[in-house]
């Protein structure tokens, strides 16, 4: 093996951890012997300070000649050209990302942001496009169909068409349900008539996907839940005017809440769906 000269077209740490990986294999030179030999190997252009008797030393003199600053800069104008061809047009990724690795440890780019800004900076302008189409796909909009899973159960808020709740209103019930099923899916409109949400507390309508009715509290009358005695949550047409959000505000602030509270209708039992306006905790979510 012929080691190269040290011309500043690499950088200093790569080259001079090669000569010493090379010569740790070799036992006819002494410490010093190396250190003068790699020194031998520096090209004359370039002008080292005497008393260098160690590589660390000879790293340093390498790093502060001003053929390292060219160095590194040419190594970062190469990133801000590197562009990334897919493989579906005959690129290769993984030589890609090596090459790009390669170009940040030259330039000693670290930081992981700028690293990123760069890397953005090299894929193809279509490869964002198609990003952007394919999560905007993933985007909940006016009339997406959606289910609400509550977090403390695992369970579906849920409602069953022609189903009525045998108090309060006697209107169709709404219940929390372990299957995700046709009952379980609602369609969602934003109130502010605009297609997607543009701000965080945006109010819905959520209309039952199969009897087409809406979720809300019946009329003004505060209805009692079966169980809890909280505000009864049903589905029926009158409902069309509640706007949700964190709250229902028809008449005074309430949170919708679901809790291992169960009724029964017939044979069947039920998970309490129910509106209430105490302290927000766990079950509300």
């Amino acid at each position: 093996m012929n080691l190269p000269k040290y011309d500043g077209n690499i950088h200093p740490d790569e080259w001079v951890n090669d000569f010493q990986h090379y010569f740790n294999h070799k036992e006819q030179l002494n410490a010093d012997n190396y250190i003068n030999y790699a020194v031998s190997l520096v090209d004359h252009i370039i002008k080292l300070p005497a008393g260098i008797d160690s590589f660390e030393k000879l790293r340093n003199a390498l790093k502060e000649d001003i053929s390292f600053t060219v160095f590194k800069i040419t190594n970062k104008r190469k990133l801000q050209l590197l562009r990334y061809i897919p493989e579906k047009e005959g690129g290769e990724t993984s030589k890609f990302i090596s090459n790009f690795r390669k170009l940040c440890y030259n330039a000693e780019i670290n930081d992981i942001g700028e690293q990123r800004k760069f890397l953005i900076q090299s894929l193809p302008n279509d490869y964002f496009l198609s990003e952007f189409f394919k999560r905007r796909s993933n985007v909940i909009k006016t009339g997406s169909i959606v289910a609400l899973k509550h977090a403390a159960t695992g369970k579906y808020l849920s409602s069953i068409s022609g189903l009525n709740y045998t108090t309060g209103s006697n209107t169709q019930l709404v219940f929390a349900n372990n299957l995700l099923d046709p009952n379980a899916l609602w369609n969602i409109t934003f109130t502010s008539g605009y297609e997607l949400a543009y701000y965080t507390n945006t109010n819905i309508y959520l209309r039952h996907n199969i009897s087409r009715n809406s979720l809300g509290i019946f009329g003004s009358s505060y209805c009692n839940s079966p169980v809890s005695q909280h505000t009864e949550v049903s589905c029926n047409l009158n409902n069309s005017f509640i706007q949700w959000n964190v709250t229902n505000y028809n008449g005074q602030q309430e949170y919708l809440r679901s809790h291992d509270f169960q009724f029964t209708i017939g044979n069947d039992t039920f998970q309490e769906v129910a509106c209430h306006n105490d302290r927000l905790g766990g079950n509300d979510e």
